[in-house]
C-alpha cells in the first residue's frame, strides 16, 4: 500500500486500473482482491481508516458465509484475522417465542450433514477491519487515500478523480462502494426503489452462562426476527454471542433506552433460557430497516457494489455476503480483462457484471422480503402454515441440504473466487 503526500494541482495524475470509492468491508475487500492479482487500484474514503491496534470490543460482528471466507482467503485477508473467528456449526429456526408449545416445530441444520465445513463464521467487526488494514498495507499495487473526499468525472475515455488533498487519479473504472446513499449512484442518475419495514434493527452482543456449541438461533416473532449468533471465546467472555434483533420502531426506541438488566431481560424473553442468564456487552447499535434495489448496477465506467447497489432485510443474515458476491463477480471480470490486456471499464464488461449480479440480488431481496412478510404475521392460519412448512422441510433431507448450501452462499452461479479455486494468475505488469 502506498499513501502519498498531497500533490500540487500541476502534478500529473496517478494512473490506476480501478479506483474504489469507499473503504468499508466491501470496498476494501474488492481493493485487496484486485491488487492481490496484479490489478493497480486505489481506494478512497472520506474518513480516516481506524487504527491498526486492537480497539475495544464494540458489540458488532459479521456473519461470514463459507463462500465469503473463500473470497477473503483469495484476498489474503482471512489469514490476518487477529484471532480465530467463531464457526457456525448448527442453525435452529423456530416460530414463536420460547415456551410456546408450537415452537417445538423447528428446523435444525447441522453443517456435518453437508460435508462442506461450517455454514459460516462470526467475525468481530474490529478483527475484520484490522485484517483488511494489514493486507492493504502489504500490497504494492494498492494506493489508499484516506481521509480524502473525491470529485469524480467520468467519460467514455476514462475517469478522473480529484481529491480534497490536491491529488489526482486517472482510472479506467470507478467503483461506488459508499453505501446506500451513494453520491456516485446519484451523480449517474441511477434511481433506486425502496421499501420501509417500519422496523429498527438492533445489533449488539451478549455474554451468557452456558456455551453455545457453535449453534445459531433464528427465532421468528410477530414484530420481527431475533437471531443469536455464536461468537468465538475471548479471555473476557468465554461464552458470548452476537444478536440481531428486528423490532417495531417505537418499541425499539424504548428497549434501547433500558438499563442493562432490563435490556438483558428483553433479550432473554426472545431467545429463551437455553444459554442461561444473559448479560449485554459492548455498545448497542441500531438502524432503520429498509429494502433497496438500484435500477442499474453500472453506468459509463462505473460499477455499483454492496449497499450502493442493494439492501435487504437482515432476516437471513446475508447482507454483507451479498456484497461480497458483487466483489467476486466484478473482480473476476476485471482481473481477466487486465490479464488479457483489455479494458476493465469497457461497456461490455459492465453489462456482463450487471447481468451476473442484479438478478441474484433481486432474488435475495424477494426471498428475504417474503420471509419477513410470512413470519412477521400473527394470523392463526399463517402461523399454522409456516410451522407445518418448517416441520415438512425438517423431514426432507434433500430440501434441507438445498437451504443449507444457500446459507453457505452457494447459488446457481458461484464463481471461482467464492468456490475457493481462485482465478488465473495475473500476467506480469509493465510497471512491475
Amino acid at each position: 500500500m502506498t499513501q502519498s503526500d498531497p500533490a500540487s494541482p500541476e502534478a500529473p495524475p496517478r494512473a490506476v486500473d480501478v479506483c474504489i470509492i469507499g473503504a468499508g468491508p466491501v470496498g476494501a475487500t474488492l481493493a485487496t482482491v484486485l491488487a492481490s492479482h496484479g490489478v493497480t487500484a486505489a481506494v478512497v474514503d472520506s474518513a480516516p481508516l481506524p487504527p491498526m491496534e486492537l480497539p475495544d470490543f464494540d458489540g458488532r460482528a459479521y456473519a461470514i458465509a463459507l463462500t465469503s471466507r473463500n473470497l477473503l482467503e483469495a484476498a489474503g485477508v482471512w489469514p490476518l484475522l487477529p484471532w480465530a473467528p467463531g464457526p457456525i456449526e448448527r442453525i435452529r429456526c423456530a416460530d414463536g417465542r420460547p415456551g410456546e408449545s408450537a415452537s417445538r416445530m423447528a428446523l435444525h441444520f447441522d453443517a456435518a450433514e453437508t460435508g462442506e465445513g461450517p455454514f459460516g463464521w462470526m467475525v468481530e467487526a474490529r478483527a475484520l477491519r484490522m485484517a483488511l488494514n494489514a493486507r492493504m498495507a502489504a500490497l504494492a499495487h494498492l494506493t489508499v487515500l484516506a481521509p480524502a473526499r473525491a470529485e469524480v468525472s467520468r467519460g467514455p475515455a476514462g475517469v478522473e478523480i480529484r481529491l480534497s488533498t490536491g491529488q489526482r487519479l486517472r482510472a479506467r473504472l470507478v467503483v461506488a462502494a459508499e453505501g446506500r446513499r451513494s453520491p456516485l449512484r446519484r451523480q449517474a442518475g441511477i434511481g433506486a426503489a425502496s421499501f420501509d419495514y417500519h422496523q429498527t434493527g438492533i445489533v449488539g452482543a451478549i455474554a451468557h452462562e452456558r456455551p453455545h456449541g457453535g449453534t445459531a438461533l433464528e427465532q421468528f416473532l410477530p414484530n420481527g426476527p431475533f437471531a443469536q449468533l455464536p461468537l468465538a471465546p475471548t479471555p473476557e467472555h468465554p461464552n458470548a454471542s452476537a444478536i440481531v434483533w428486528s423490532e417495531k420502531r417505537h418499541l425499539a426506541e424504548r428497549f434501547l433506552a433500558l438499563p442493562d438488566a432490563a435490556y438483558g431481560h428483553e433479550i432473554q424473553r426472545r431467545m429463551g433460557d437455553h444459554l442461561g442468564r444473559v448479560t449485554p456487552i459492548g455498545r448497542r447499535w441500531s438502524y432503520p430497516l429498509t429494502a433497496m434495489q438500484a435500477a442499474r448496477y453500472a453506468d459509463t465506467r462505473l460499477a455499483l457494489v454492496g449497499d450502493a447497489a442493494h439492501g435487504i432485510h437482515p432476516i437471513a443474515g446475508q447482507g454483507l455476503n451479498l456484497g461480497f458476491r458483487d466483489v467476486a463477480a466484478l473482480a473476476e471480470m476485471v482481473i481477466e480483462a487486465v490479464r488479457l490486456g483489455g479494458d476493465p471499464g469497457a461497456p461490455g464488461l459492465l453489462a456482463r457484471y450487471q447481468a451476473a449480479r442484479r438478478p441474484d440480488a433481486m432474488l435475495m431481496l424477494g426471498a428475504t422480503h417474503a420471509l419477513e412478510r410470512l413470519f412477521g404475521n400473527s394470523l392463526p392460519p399463517l402461523r399454522l402454515a409456516r410451522r407445518l412448512g418448517l416441520a415438512a422441510v425438517e423431514r426432507m433431507p434433500p430440501l434441507k441440504r438445498f437451504f443449507a448450501r444457500g446459507a453457505m452462499g452457494f447459488g446457481p452461479v458461484t464463481g471461482a473466487l467464492m468456490l475457493g479455486s481462485g482465478v488465473a494468475p495475473a500476467l506480469p505488469r509493465p510497471d512491475g
